[in-house]
Protein backbone atom coordinates (compact mmCIF):
# COMPACT_ATOMS: atom_id res chain seq x y z
CA UNK A 1 0.00 0.00 0.00
CA UNK A 2 1.17 3.52 -0.69
CA UNK A 3 1.59 5.79 2.30
CA UNK A 4 -0.84 8.70 2.59
CA UNK A 5 0.47 12.16 1.88
CA UNK A 6 2.77 13.70 4.47
CA UNK A 7 4.81 16.85 4.95
CA UNK A 8 7.26 17.39 2.09
CA UNK A 9 10.49 17.74 4.04
CA UNK A 10 11.73 15.14 6.53
CA UNK A 11 12.56 16.72 9.89
CA UNK A 12 16.04 17.09 11.32
CA UNK A 13 16.31 15.13 14.58
CA UNK A 14 19.23 14.59 16.95
CA UNK A 15 18.48 10.92 17.68
CA UNK A 16 21.18 8.35 16.89
CA UNK A 17 18.57 5.87 15.69
CA UNK A 18 15.03 6.40 14.35
CA UNK A 19 12.28 4.40 12.73
CA UNK A 20 8.92 5.91 11.82
CA UNK A 21 6.28 3.45 10.69
CA UNK A 22 2.83 4.04 9.23
CA UNK A 23 1.05 1.20 10.97
CA UNK A 24 -2.14 1.72 8.98
CA UNK A 25 -0.48 1.49 5.58
CA UNK A 26 2.30 -0.87 6.66
CA UNK A 27 5.13 1.28 5.30
CA UNK A 28 8.27 2.99 6.57
CA UNK A 29 8.05 6.78 6.54
CA UNK A 30 11.46 7.75 7.90
CA UNK A 31 14.59 6.08 9.17
CA UNK A 32 18.01 6.84 10.60
CA UNK A 33 20.41 4.00 11.35
CA UNK A 34 17.39 1.73 11.53
CA UNK A 35 19.48 -1.45 11.91
CA UNK A 36 22.00 -0.01 14.37
CA UNK A 37 22.20 -2.13 17.54
CA UNK A 38 21.92 0.11 20.59
CA UNK A 39 21.17 -0.25 24.32
CA UNK A 40 17.46 0.43 24.81
CA UNK A 41 17.04 0.94 28.55
CA UNK A 42 13.46 0.55 29.83
CA UNK A 43 11.93 0.23 26.38
CA UNK A 44 12.97 -3.37 27.11
CA UNK A 45 9.80 -3.54 29.22
CA UNK A 46 7.68 -3.62 26.07
CA UNK A 47 9.00 -7.12 25.51
CA UNK A 48 8.58 -8.00 29.21
CA UNK A 49 4.90 -7.12 28.92
CA UNK A 50 4.58 -8.93 25.58
CA UNK A 51 5.94 -12.17 27.06
CA UNK A 52 3.55 -11.97 30.02
CA UNK A 53 0.54 -11.21 27.85
CA UNK A 54 1.42 -14.04 25.49
CA UNK A 55 1.49 -16.64 28.27
CA UNK A 56 -1.04 -19.35 27.36
CA UNK A 57 -2.18 -19.71 30.97
CA UNK A 58 -2.36 -15.99 31.71
CA UNK A 59 -4.67 -14.89 34.52
CA UNK A 60 -4.53 -11.11 34.80
CA UNK A 61 -6.30 -11.28 38.17
CA UNK A 62 -3.75 -13.62 39.72
CA UNK A 63 -2.29 -12.12 42.92
CA UNK A 64 1.48 -11.84 43.25
CA UNK A 65 3.10 -11.09 46.61
CA UNK A 66 5.82 -8.46 46.51
CA UNK A 67 9.14 -9.86 47.76
CA UNK A 68 11.81 -7.87 49.58
CA UNK A 69 14.22 -8.93 46.83
CA UNK A 70 12.38 -6.69 44.36
CA UNK A 71 12.85 -3.64 46.57
CA UNK A 72 16.48 -4.53 47.27
CA UNK A 73 17.11 -4.80 43.53
CA UNK A 74 15.91 -1.29 42.65
CA UNK A 75 17.81 0.14 45.61
CA UNK A 76 21.00 -1.61 44.55
CA UNK A 77 20.68 -0.59 40.89
CA UNK A 78 19.30 2.89 41.49
CA UNK A 79 16.55 1.89 39.10
CA UNK A 80 13.15 3.44 38.46
CA UNK A 81 10.51 2.05 40.79
CA UNK A 82 6.80 1.71 41.40
CA UNK A 83 7.69 1.71 45.13
CA UNK A 84 6.06 -1.68 45.67
CA UNK A 85 5.99 -2.61 49.34
CA UNK A 86 7.03 -6.00 50.64
CA UNK A 87 4.07 -8.29 51.34
CA UNK A 88 1.56 -6.33 49.24
CA UNK A 89 -0.47 -8.46 46.86
CA UNK A 90 -0.90 -7.02 43.38
CA UNK A 91 -2.64 -8.60 40.44
CA UNK A 92 -0.67 -9.35 37.29
CA UNK A 93 -2.67 -6.59 35.59
CA UNK A 94 -1.64 -4.12 38.29
CA UNK A 95 1.99 -5.18 37.98
CA UNK A 96 1.85 -4.48 34.24
CA UNK A 97 0.58 -0.96 34.95
CA UNK A 98 3.22 -0.53 37.68
CA UNK A 99 5.88 -1.49 35.17
CA UNK A 100 4.60 0.60 32.27
CA UNK A 101 3.59 3.89 33.92
CA UNK A 102 6.34 4.73 36.45
CA UNK A 103 8.67 2.27 34.68
CA UNK A 104 8.88 0.16 37.82
CA UNK A 105 11.84 -2.21 37.69
CA UNK A 106 10.48 -3.79 40.86
CA UNK A 107 7.26 -4.64 39.01
CA UNK A 108 9.26 -5.99 36.05
CA UNK A 109 11.23 -8.19 38.47
CA UNK A 110 7.99 -9.48 40.00
CA UNK A 111 6.65 -10.40 36.56
CA UNK A 112 9.87 -12.15 35.54
CA UNK A 113 9.93 -14.07 38.82
CA UNK A 114 6.28 -15.06 38.38
CA UNK A 115 6.32 -16.05 34.71
CA UNK A 116 9.72 -17.68 34.52
CA UNK A 117 10.20 -21.39 35.17
CA UNK A 118 12.45 -22.93 37.80
CA UNK A 119 12.85 -23.77 41.46
CA UNK A 120 14.90 -20.67 42.36
CA UNK A 121 14.41 -16.98 41.69
CA UNK A 122 17.61 -16.84 39.65
CA UNK A 123 16.45 -19.75 37.50
CA UNK A 124 13.03 -18.20 36.95
CA UNK A 125 14.51 -14.87 35.92
CA UNK A 126 16.92 -16.58 33.51
CA UNK A 127 14.03 -18.59 32.10
CA UNK A 128 11.96 -15.46 31.60
CA UNK A 129 14.77 -13.68 29.77
CA UNK A 130 15.04 -16.78 27.58
CA UNK A 131 11.36 -16.36 26.75
CA UNK A 132 12.01 -12.74 25.83
CA UNK A 133 14.69 -13.82 23.36
CA UNK A 134 12.53 -16.61 21.96
CA UNK A 135 9.68 -14.16 21.42
CA UNK A 136 12.07 -11.74 19.72
CA UNK A 137 13.10 -14.53 17.34
CA UNK A 138 9.46 -15.37 16.63
CA UNK A 139 8.71 -11.72 15.84
CA UNK A 140 11.63 -11.51 13.41
CA UNK A 141 13.69 -9.21 15.62
CA UNK A 142 16.95 -10.38 14.10
CA UNK A 143 19.16 -7.67 15.62
CA UNK A 144 17.90 -7.87 19.20
CA UNK A 145 19.18 -9.54 22.35
CA UNK A 146 17.97 -9.34 25.93
CA UNK A 147 20.01 -10.02 29.06
CA UNK A 148 17.57 -8.36 31.48
CA UNK A 149 13.86 -8.04 32.18
CA UNK A 150 14.00 -4.25 32.55
CA UNK A 151 16.88 -2.87 30.47
CA UNK A 152 19.30 -2.59 33.40
CA UNK A 153 21.99 -4.62 31.66
CA UNK A 154 24.66 -6.44 33.65
CA UNK A 155 26.69 -7.51 30.60
CA UNK A 156 26.02 -4.83 27.99
CA UNK A 157 24.25 -7.46 25.91
CA UNK A 158 20.78 -5.91 26.05
CA UNK A 159 20.21 -4.20 22.74
CA UNK A 160 17.85 -3.74 19.84
CA UNK A 161 17.33 -1.54 16.78
CA UNK A 162 14.71 1.05 15.87
CA UNK A 163 13.19 -1.31 13.31
CA UNK A 164 13.03 -4.25 15.74
CA UNK A 165 11.41 -2.14 18.45
CA UNK A 166 8.64 -1.24 16.03
CA UNK A 167 8.06 -4.96 15.52
CA UNK A 168 7.57 -5.75 19.21
CA UNK A 169 5.48 -2.62 19.73
CA UNK A 170 3.12 -3.55 16.90
CA UNK A 171 2.69 -6.98 18.49
CA UNK A 172 2.25 -5.70 22.06
CA UNK A 173 -0.27 -3.02 21.09
CA UNK A 174 -2.64 -5.75 19.88
CA UNK A 175 -3.23 -6.65 23.53
CA UNK A 176 -5.83 -4.38 25.11
CA UNK A 177 -4.18 -4.46 28.53
CA UNK A 178 -0.90 -3.25 27.08
CA UNK A 179 -2.52 -0.55 24.93
CA UNK A 180 -4.49 0.73 27.94
CA UNK A 181 -1.40 0.83 30.15
CA UNK A 182 0.66 2.58 27.49
CA UNK A 183 -1.97 5.31 27.13
CA UNK A 184 -2.67 6.00 30.82
CA UNK A 185 -1.27 9.30 32.11
CA UNK A 186 -1.82 8.22 35.72
CA UNK A 187 -3.47 5.48 37.72
CA UNK A 188 -4.58 5.01 41.34
CA UNK A 189 -4.96 1.46 42.67
CA UNK A 190 -5.64 0.01 46.13
CA UNK A 191 -4.16 -3.40 46.97
CA UNK A 192 -4.22 -5.78 49.95
CA UNK A 193 -1.28 -5.62 52.35
CA UNK A 194 0.32 -8.43 54.32
CA UNK A 195 -1.50 -7.47 57.53
CA UNK A 196 -4.99 -7.50 56.01
CA UNK A 197 -5.19 -3.78 55.31
CA UNK A 198 -5.04 -1.91 52.03
CA UNK A 199 -2.49 0.37 50.44
CA UNK A 200 -3.16 2.90 47.69
CA UNK A 201 -0.61 3.38 44.94
CA UNK A 202 -0.54 6.36 42.59
CA UNK A 203 1.54 5.96 39.44
CA UNK A 204 2.31 8.59 36.82
CA UNK A 205 3.34 7.73 33.28
CA UNK A 206 6.91 8.83 32.56
CA UNK A 207 6.00 9.37 28.88
CA UNK A 208 5.44 13.13 28.68
CA UNK A 209 4.26 12.96 25.09
CA UNK A 210 0.93 11.74 26.50
CA UNK A 211 -1.33 14.72 27.07
CA UNK A 212 1.07 16.93 25.14
CA UNK A 213 0.73 15.82 21.52
CA UNK A 214 -2.81 15.46 20.19
CA UNK A 215 -3.52 11.83 19.38
CA UNK A 216 -0.55 10.34 21.26
CA UNK A 217 -1.46 7.17 23.18
CA UNK A 218 1.80 5.43 24.09
CA UNK A 219 4.21 3.81 24.45
CA UNK A 220 7.39 3.67 26.63
CA UNK A 221 10.33 5.74 27.80
CA UNK A 222 13.80 4.55 28.71
CA UNK A 223 16.98 6.20 29.93
CA UNK A 224 20.32 4.86 31.10
CA UNK A 225 23.83 6.25 30.74
CA UNK A 226 24.73 3.84 27.89
CA UNK A 227 21.42 4.26 26.04
CA UNK A 228 20.75 7.96 26.47
CA UNK A 229 17.09 9.06 26.43
CA UNK A 230 14.91 6.70 24.38
CA UNK A 231 11.25 6.79 23.41
CA UNK A 232 8.87 4.43 21.67
CA UNK A 233 5.76 6.38 20.73
CA UNK A 234 2.50 6.07 18.89
CA UNK A 235 -0.27 8.42 17.84
CA UNK A 236 -3.49 8.16 15.89
CA UNK A 237 -5.29 10.88 13.96
CA UNK A 238 -8.24 10.47 11.62
CA UNK A 239 -7.99 6.71 11.96
CA UNK A 240 -4.35 6.64 10.87
CA UNK A 241 -1.87 5.08 13.32
CA UNK A 242 1.83 5.89 13.45
CA UNK A 243 4.49 4.10 15.53
CA UNK A 244 7.93 5.59 16.07
CA UNK A 245 11.17 4.77 17.83
CA UNK A 246 13.84 7.22 18.95
CA UNK A 247 17.10 5.98 20.47
CA UNK A 248 19.65 8.17 22.24
CA UNK A 249 18.09 11.59 21.82
CA UNK A 250 18.22 14.39 24.40
CA UNK A 251 15.33 16.03 22.51
CA UNK A 252 13.21 12.89 22.30
CA UNK A 253 9.80 14.49 22.90
CA UNK A 254 10.30 17.43 20.55
CA UNK A 255 11.77 15.14 17.91
CA UNK A 256 8.92 12.64 18.31
CA UNK A 257 6.46 15.49 17.75
CA UNK A 258 8.40 16.59 14.66
CA UNK A 259 8.29 13.07 13.27
CA UNK A 260 4.57 12.74 13.96
CA UNK A 261 3.96 16.11 12.30
CA UNK A 262 5.90 14.81 9.31
CA UNK A 263 3.67 11.74 9.19
CA UNK A 264 0.40 13.59 9.66
CA UNK A 265 1.31 16.68 7.61
CA UNK A 266 0.66 18.89 10.64
CA UNK A 267 2.49 21.57 12.64
CA UNK A 268 2.02 20.63 16.29
CA UNK A 269 5.62 20.36 17.48
CA UNK A 270 6.33 24.09 17.35
CA UNK A 271 3.58 24.91 19.86
CA UNK A 272 3.57 21.73 21.96
CA UNK A 273 3.85 22.19 25.71
CA UNK A 274 5.03 19.11 27.56
CA UNK A 275 2.88 17.68 30.31
CA UNK A 276 4.68 18.18 33.59
CA UNK A 277 5.19 15.33 36.00
CA UNK A 278 4.35 15.93 39.67
CA UNK A 279 7.20 16.46 42.09
CA UNK A 280 8.48 13.11 43.26
CA UNK A 281 7.15 11.19 40.25
CA UNK A 282 9.52 8.80 38.53
CA UNK A 283 11.52 10.06 35.56
CA UNK A 284 12.80 7.67 32.93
Amino acid sequence: MAAPAQAADAPSVTAKGVFLHDNSAGVKLYGKDTEGKRPIASTTKIMTARVVLGDPDLDLDRRVTVQQAYRDYVAQKGASTADLRTGDKLTVRQLLYAMMLPSGCDAAYALADTFGDGSTRAARVASFIGKMNSTADALGMTNTKFDSFDGVSATGENYSTPRDLVKVTRSAMKYGTFANAAAKQSLVKSVPTSNGGTRTYTWYNTNQLLGSYSGAHGVKTGTTTPSGPCLVFTATRDGRNIIGVILNDANRYTDAAKLLDYAFGSNTASTMKLRKLPEGAQRD
